[in-house]
């Protein structure tokens, strides 16, 4: 039992075992060198440097006008739901009432909705490694186990149909992981995927959720929903939101669609933490999911010339490896070459001291890849101009080949 003198001034224990988000902490000492007067360049953060667009815009001005500023529905209001369907049938064949989605205060809430909803203490969630930061810690919150499959650069960071398969066990709850990815930028083809879906179907009681924040950024082929497979949308939780391919980060709407049971569960989750997500910013979600999809073209070129731009800058600095991410806005370097090596006194004996190092001596920030269960490698955003990358990777370049 805990005595009660040592709980003063101390949070709880689940508290204690969440780690800090990585790109937030990144992002936070980076404007902390900011305010001191140091010109950072900063690529931590997964935001979109465009603004939301004027049509969506203007549907939020009509919405204050209109007096939609009530508590919405806990689970969405009835008319963004059903556009939400309009827009998962036709641009992911997936077929939705407007009972089996919830909208949220962004995607991450409907994961840890979801997680929160499905994950008893014990369970096991599988997670191909690389992921995105937040999923390992909202399984620790519903005391669930993390069983990372890693996956390098070397496979473009993806696992295989064999790995998920060694990875299942009867405790397994869940498997999480996204496409395009984040971190990795990487996109699970529809035979891959075909692959997962067939030993899913294996193991009943087993769920997916498909994040698939990053589904209209993508520069090869348009990713697959695996919930469309035969037989995977009984077993499937599909997140999505606004906030990465509209330029909507500040709005916060996220949803889920899912078999109406998860949905009622998520919904009962929601309406316990906060109830429904902002009505004004719902109805300029609503304007952002009927649009076709082309509304955002010239945004997605913007980030393919990027893409292409550092990649010829990041793949010949010595030590580094990389592959071409086919969606997203990020790189995922492989930088353990430069573990053991130093900078005056100071050894980089991992991804988070050499992203110290080049934020301290080299004014850029960058994320270190132990946060998305990788330490080898460390994240960069192309979410700035073109110019500003030019120069971060000038700056990368130059770092690098500091240490000796």
């Amino acid at each position: 039992m805990i005595n009660r003198e040592d709980r003063v001034a101390k949070p709880s224990q689940l508290l204690s075992q969440l780690t800090e988000s990585a790109t937030l902490a990144m992002a936070r000492k980076s404007r902390e060198l900011q305010q001191k007067g140091v010109q950072v360049i900063s690529l931590s953060l997964g935001e979109p440097d465009f603004n939301t667009p004027e049509f969506i815009k203007e549907a939020a001005a009509e919405a204050m006008r209109n007096n939609i500023t009530h508590y919405p529905p806990v689970n969405g209001m009835l008319e963004v739901r059903q556009s939400i369907a309009k827009k998962l049938e036709r641009d992911n064949g997936l077929k939705y009432s407007a009972d089996e989605i919830v909208v949220s205060t962004g995607a991450k809430q409907c994961l840890a909705n979801a997680i929160l909803a499905m994950v008893d203490p014990g369970d096991e969630v599988i997670m191909p490694s690389p992921y995105w930061v937040s999923y390992a810690e909202i399984v620790k919150m519903a005391g669930g186990v993390v069983v990372e499959v890693p996956a390098g650069v070397d496979t473009d960071f993806k696992i295989t149909v064999d790995q998920l398969r060694n990875a299942i066990t009867d405790k397994t709850r869940l498997i999480i992981y996204s496409s395009p990815c984040n971190p990795t930028g990487s996109v699970y083809s529809k035979e891959e995927l075909s692959s997962f879906a067939t030993e899913i179907l294996k193991h009943p009681g087993l769920y997916v959720i498909s994040d698939e924040i990053y589904e209209l950024i993508h520069f090869t082929h348009p990713p697959v929903s695996i919930g469309a497979m035969e037989g995977m949308w009984e077993r499937t939780i599909t997140v999505n939101g606004v906030s990465k391919a509209f330029a909507m980060t500040g709005w916060r709407i996220g949803y889920l669609a899912a078999p109406k049971w998860i949905a009622d569960a998520c919904n009962k989750m929601q309406g316990q933490i906060t109830s429904g997500a902002n009505s004004i910013a719902q109805m300029a979600a609503k304007a952002a999911v009927e649009a076709d999809p082309k509304v955002i073209g010239e945004m997605v070129e913007v980030f393919r010339k990027r893409r292409d731009l550092v990649y010829d800058l990041i793949k010949d600095i010595p030590g580094l490896k990389v592959n071409l991410p086919e969606g997203a806005f990020y790189f995922f370097p492989d930088v353990r070459s430069f573990f053991g090596k130093k900078s005056g006194e100071v050894v980089i004996q991992n991804a988070d001291e050499l992203c110290l190092y080049l934020l301290e001596k080299h004014q850029l920030a960058l994320v270190t890849g132990a946060a998305f269960g990788d330490p080898n490698c460390i994240r960069i955003s192309c979410a700035t101009s073109e110019s500003t990358l030019t120069e971060a990777m000038a700056r990368l370049k130059k770092g690098l080949s500091e240490l000796v």
